[in-house]
């Protein structure tokens, strides 16, 4: 039986979803400016069947986070390697190239103007986040005070979602990701990184809120 729901949203599915952007990607399903469509609309605007993404998207339902340790501490230090410095450092790159992009590409109508304010804007509240996570949430989880931990998820889940936001904002200001024709090394070096950060986020994301948290809820 499927777990997939055709009546959630493209865009939910692409924020929370491991490998959804990319499948909607190589189908042409927009998740940015048709991100409130179900699946079944947006496979019917793409004219393909929606058997065809149930199919896709099950298969990264059935993967996802099944190399995830089962050890509560190391699944922790695997978040901290893998996701939070992964992530300052790649901002720390990627702002600047973007602002470099816009400053030299601010003319070409595929341009991705926008795309630093967003990414500093998600540098700021992810770090908020990490932060939190680092000296506060992570050691209570550790520590095993399930009860106060109960009451930080609530914050941590809504955190979430404004990074979920800021992930569709990308999504939009950038056009899809899509490097266009005759775009510099610069602008498609951009684009390889922010497929990657995105691709992270969404992973990082879903580790906490399926793998991580649920461990604490009961």
């Amino acid at each position: 039986m499927s777990d997939i729901d055709t009546n959630q949203t493209v865009a939910t599915f692409a924020a929370g979803l491991p490998g959804a952007a990319g499948v909607f990607r190589r189908h042409g399903v927009s998740f940015c400016c048709g991100g409130q469509h179900s699946l079944a609309e947006a496979a019917a605007e793409a004219g393909i069947s929606v058997e065809t993404l149930m199919d896709d998207l099950q298969a990264l339902v059935d993967s996802a986070g099944q190399d995830a340790p089962q050890d509560t501490g190391l699944l922790i230090s695997h978040i901290l390697g893998r996701y939070h410095e992964t992530h300052r450092a790649e901002l720390n790159s990627l702002i600047p190239l973007a602002e470099k992009v816009e400053r030299v590409h601010g003319e070409h109508p595929e341009a991705p103007l926008g795309l630093a304010d967003v990414l500093v804007r998600l540098q700021r509240d992810l770090e908020e986040r990490m932060r939190e996570e680092e000296q506060v949430l992570f050691p209570m989880m550790q520590s095993g005070d399930s009860e106060m931990v109960r009451v930080l998820l609530t914050g941590m889940c809504e955190r979430h979602q404004a990074e979920a936001r800021s992930i569709g904002e990308i999504e939009h200001v950038t056009h899809g990701l899509s490097v266009p024709d005759g775009a510099c090394n610069s602008w498609r070096a951009l684009y390889a990184g922010m497929r990657k950060l995105s691709d992270d986020l969404v992973t990082h994301g879903h580790l906490e809120k399926t793998k991580l948290f649920p461990r604490f809820k009961q």
